[in-house]
């Protein structure tokens, strides 16, 4: 039988002919027929449906399949079975796309056929997976339409509970990709059928698992409030709108304008793609929501948002009044624009010029509704006439034109304006909300929180405090670059100067964000650290190369006896665009970022067999510090190492190396390191943990060093010293380690001791002797055994200066005897701290310390007195000179509480207030979620002693702000001005509003009373955006 349909259809017969043959192949299926012949019918038949040349193919295949299906159904359902639907979702049928809506249409033929069949429950199962993974893949409206019409058909198909949920999530963002490029009217109309199709489907699903609504339409607001600017979301959403409820609007409306995570960019998006709904055909209740919705934002004063918008869209508004299918919805939202904007004539004088032209198409379109439209329209028009009077040259044609049409009273125009104003708006929705107060008393900056950029508003903060750095990134020559240093200085000057409280660094984030880092998704401040250090250090070393490969007039020997520096005449440092302001000896051609964080280290390994050490140096930005591992083993099950590799140079490509720990340096730590126990012991210290980095490390084992000298793989000892010290040295603690059991990343909540001033050991560079080679310095010593006793100790760093003299172990004095050992003193400059348990979600925030005077010099000596031993050298406690925490000498007084109390700032994004030394100690006793992650130490000059050879000579140090150059100037001046000119309408609104105000608000103060990891009106803010019923980890 197949083969006669088969040979049928290639023929050459008339079509009748064909049709009668037809039926009566299809009369025969009611006789018996072999398994094998109802396989090759049904083969037959799907090949013709879906790859058929024209309709008449097609038809004659549904009608064979669907006879024979029929009468042999064990064998249809034989046929059709799970595996072959599989394969038609996911790969298509010859040379037919599994995106194709015939595939679709064919399944959906087949169930109605298999309807009461026990295998069709596994084909249903099947379904409910691969519609999912479908929707995904964000397919053309074609293929959903035919997805709602199969889903509205068979509900067994559409997914349950969770994936139920994330279906419908999906569904709703795969509708914002459908886009319309017809022109024909038939095309239009087959468009609009389509998204209703799947719009219904949505409807449908709400109605069945009203759980599904919410995070639907939590999925609809952060499509339309994307600042994606390479997105925009398709008007076919608005189909949606008419499928909620009209009673949630009270609720959603209040819980998106209240909610503090919701930008004002993004709510303004949001109200923009909203009014654009008002296009879509059919669509109900759109009119309702964009009014309540923008009845709500006057009720919490949002008016920067209603302003934008009003003037962005209301002509667009406007031009929805000539299409009589969605006129009274953009009437009904044009008439609340322009009555509510009454603080200036802007809005309604943008329409002005077709009001005219409106007026004479309404009255001969011939439309039954155009009259009554039109009255409404004039009364609009009268109002608006009214509140703006004076204006009559723009006026007169507008009154000619509707002069026969009905004026309402002046009262009934009063009441009308009075009703209509945002400050006549309900304040209901404003309870517990913090207006926007001025600079705090501390006079410094906050920085507006743009999307969880907390992450990056700790660091530039941090940045910020550093006064040598910030005042020679102000210093710095870059008129008309436009480099990322330069949009650094740019805000460096606004953080100094601006009137704002806090100031939106929209262009900076934009320009120094990692390309690997999501948008609006909490980020680790320490690799954003990293990556912008970089980022600037390759900027400048770029720019000094193209500089040197720039044509010099000069003659060949003044080209030669130029200095390292590349310094040019003043006509030269003119086109350059990355100079200093003042000369720089002495800069050995290094960055800006190495002479400010660039410090070197030397990794040392010692082979125990014969004694021959082999050393390399690295460069340095910050150290990466991990904890012991029996440190941490009361927050958890011992792991069993942690997940950032200790002893790892975190650096990138400033010191030319990785940010990976070189193959078996570090891996199996806690296994093949020896480390001596420690019974109640003080809290660890920052200097304990500096320590734990530069103290020996026994490779042995698995992590055996291969030996050139001896070339085989023998014990050996490892060590890492410090021979150039930063000027700023920076620490990240490594908090968050990964538990192999329960693969999981845990944070180490472990309290730290912050001390305020700290030593770090710096040895002179020793000269190699044995084993030398290109890429090493090697030295050869004589070290007994015993030195790896000494691995990995730590060493509280409150012991008496006599037991640690005790504790000395002779073998390390032995391997430094090459070289001189200084100890280096720092102070406390900077704190980043985390708020959170897990690195994925959380909040930071930072201390910095309150610097005053021209030299940027925070305590005076008494405070924390540095012994000095009148040889030009800092006293160490330690022979082996480890990392060491000073405290104040006796007799020493602290500053006075009233001092002390600001002498630290916490920069809480848009919040900075005064703290002290104390609060940044105690922090983690009182919130123990709230750690300490990013430390920054600046090197201390001694008196009378110049460290690394006189740093404050070669003008590392820059004793005075510097003055603002003009184009810096020019830009703080201009944004002053308008802030004034916001401040003076927020005044004005104010004072309209008052009677009716209920809006309280907290003014700047202490955060001691409040974790300064908080989210909300006394925390740091956050990004984001959506429903505040829906819980949040990031913020």
């Amino acid at each position: 039988m197949d083969k006669i349909l088969e040979g049928l259809v290639s023929s050459n017969h008339s079509v009748p002919v064909k049709r009668a043959i037809v039926k009566k192949v299809v009369e025969a299926a009611e006789k018996e027929v072999t398994e094998e012949q109802c396989r090759a019918l049904f083969t037959l038949t799907t090949r013709l449906i879906l790859l058929g040349e024209d309709g008449f193919q097609k038809q004659i295949g549904f009608q064979v399949l669907e006879a024979y299906a029929r009468y042999h159904r064990p064998e249809f359902e034989c046929f059709f079975s799970k595996e072959f639907v599989l394969s038609l979702l996911q790969q298509g049928y010859g040379q037919l796309d599994h995106k194709d809506p015939a595939i679709i249409d064919y399944i959906h033929c087949c169930l109605r056929l298999l309807i009461s069949c026990p295998s069709v429950l596994e084909i249903f199962s099947i379904i409910q997976v691969e519609v999912l993974r479908m929707v995904c893949e964000r397919p053309e409206p074609a293929l959903c339409a035919r997805l709602g019409t199969l889903l509205s058909d068979f509900v067994q198909c559409i997914p349950r509970d969770k994936s139920g949920v994330l279906f419908c999530q999906q569904l709703v963002r795969t509708i914002s990709y459908f886009h319309c490029f017809a022109s024909q009217e038939r095309e239009l109309r087959e468009y609009v059928g389509q998204v209703t199709k799947v719009s219904t489907l949505l409807q449908n699903i709400w109605k069945a698992d009203p759980a599904t609504l919410l995070p639907s339409l939590q999925e609809v607001f952060a499509i339309i409030s994307s600042t994606d600017p390479s997105f925009d979301p398709s008007i076919a959403l608005a189909s949606l709108v008419q499928h909620i409820p009209v009673q949630m609007i009270t609720v959603l409306i209040k819980s998106l304008t209240t909610d503090q995570n919701v930008k004002d960019a993004s709510m303004t998006k949001a109200l923009c793609r909203m009014i654009d709904w008002l296009s879509w055909p059919l669509a109900q209740h759109v009119d309702t929501w964009v009014i309540a919705l923008l009845k709500g934002l006057a009720a919490v004063q949002k008016f920067t948002i209603l302003i934008d918008v009003t003037l962005l869209k209301i002509e667009l508004v406007f031009s929805r009044l000539w299409y009589p299918i969605v006129r009274q919805g953009a009437l009904a939202v044009l008439s609340h624009m322009l009555l509510s904007f009454q603080h200036s004539p802007e809005a309604f004088h943008l329409v002005v010029p077709h009001v005219v032209h409106l007026v004479q198409s309404l009255r001969t379109d011939g439309l039954s509704t155009s009259k009554a439209f039109l009255l409404q329209f004039t009364e609009l028009i009268h109002c608006m006439m009214y509140q703006y009077s004076g204006f009559p040259d723009l006026y007169d044609h507008i009154l000619e034109a509707i002069k026969d049409l009905p004026k309402p009273e002046e009262e009934k125009i009063k009441v009308v304006l009075n009703q209509s104003a945002w400050t006549s708006q309900s304040n209901s929705f404003a309870s517990g909300l913090v207006r926007q107060a001025g600079k705090s008393e501390t006079g410094k900056t906050g920085l507006v929180n743009l999307g969880n950029t907390c992450y990056m508003n700790s660091i530039i903060q941090t940045l910020f405090m550093a006064t040598d750095f910030r005042r020679h990134v102000l210093s710095l020559q870059l008129n008309g670059s436009n480099t990322l240093m330069k949009k650094l200085q740019l805000l460096f000057a606004f953080l100094a100067h601006t009137q704002r409280a806090a100031y939106a660094p929209r262009n900076f984030l934009e320009a120094s964000r990692p390309p690997w880092f999501n948008v609006g998704s909490q980020q680790d401040c320490s690799e954003y650290l990293r990556f912008l250090l970089d980022r600037l250090h390759e900027e400048e070393k770029t720019l000094e190369v193209l500089e040197s490969a720039k044509p010099k007039v000069s003659s060949p020997d003044d080209t030669n006896s130029k200095d390292q520096t590349g310094q040019t005449s003043p006509e030269e440092s003119k086109e350059s665009s990355f100079t200093l302001a003042e000369t720089k000896p002495g800069n050995d051609g290094r960055t800006l970022i190495e002479r400010m964080f660039g410090g070197k280290l030397i990794t040392g390994i010692r082979c125990m067999q014969c004694n021959c050490i082999s050393e390399k140096e690295e460069p340095f930005t910050d150290l990466s510090l991990a904890f012991c591992p029996s440190a941490t083993s009361h927050n958890g099950p011992q792991h069993e190492g942690p997940s950032e590799e200790p002893k790892v140079l975190c650096q990138g490509s400033v010191n030319g190396g990785s940010e990976i720990a070189e193959a078996g340096s570090a891996k199996a730590l806690a296994s093949n390191v020896h480390f001596v126990p420690m019974t109640n012991d003080p809290p660890l210290s920052v200097p304990d943990l500096v320590n734990y980095f530069l103290a020996p490390e026994i490779l042995d084992e698995d992590n055996a060093y291969f030996c050139e000298k001896c070339n085989s793989l023998h014990r050996a000892e490892k060590t890492m010293k410090v021979v150039s010290a930063p000027e700023y040295l920076i620490l990240t603690l490594l908090r968050f380690s990964y538990d192999a059991k329960c693969h999981v990343r845990r944070k180490i909540l472990d309290n730290v001791t912050i001390p305020p001033l700290m030593r770090l050991p710096v040895h002179a560079p020793s000269t190699p002797s044995q084993c030398s080679s290109s890429s090493s310095s090697p030295l050869q010593v004589d070290s007994p055994e015993s030195s790896e006793n000494l691995a990995k100790k730590l060493k509280p760093s409150q012991n008496d200066e006599d037991e640690a003299e005790n504790e000395r172990i002779d073998g390390t004095e032995q391997i430094n005897r090459g070289g001189e050992i200084q100890s280096v003193p720092y102070v406390l400059s900077s704190v980043v701290m985390h708020s959170g348990i897990s690195s994925e979600s959380g909040h930071y925030y930072s201390y910095g310390r309150n610097i005053n005077g021209a030299d940027g010099t925070q305590h005076p000596a008494n405070h924390f007195a540095l012994k000095d031993l009148g040889n030009g050298q800092a006293e160490c406690s330690l022979s082996t000179c480890s990392a060491l925490s000073i405290a104040p000498e006796q007799g020493d007084t602290l500053p006075n509480s009233g001092q002390e109390a600001r002498d630290w700032l916490l920069f809480n994004d848009s919040r900075v207030t005064f703290t002290s030394f104390q609060s940044v100690q105690n922090i983690t006793n009182r919130f123990p979620k709230d750690t300490a992650y990013v430390l920054m130490y600046r090197k201390q000059e001694l008196p009378g002693q110049n460290i690394n050879g006189g740093l404050m000579a070669n003008g590392t140090r820059v004793n005075a702000e510097p003055p603002l150059q003009k184009e810096l100037l020019d830009a703080i001046i201009k944004d002053n001005k308008l802030y004034l000119q916001e401040q003076e309408l927020t005044a004005r609104t104010q004072a309209l509003q008052a009677p009716s105000s209920s809006c309280s608000f907290r003014p700047n103060g202490s955060d001691d009373n409040n974790p300064p990891g908080s989210c909300g009106p006394s925390g740091g803010g956050g990004g984001g955006g959506g429903f505040n019923t829906i819980s949040r980890l990031v913020f």
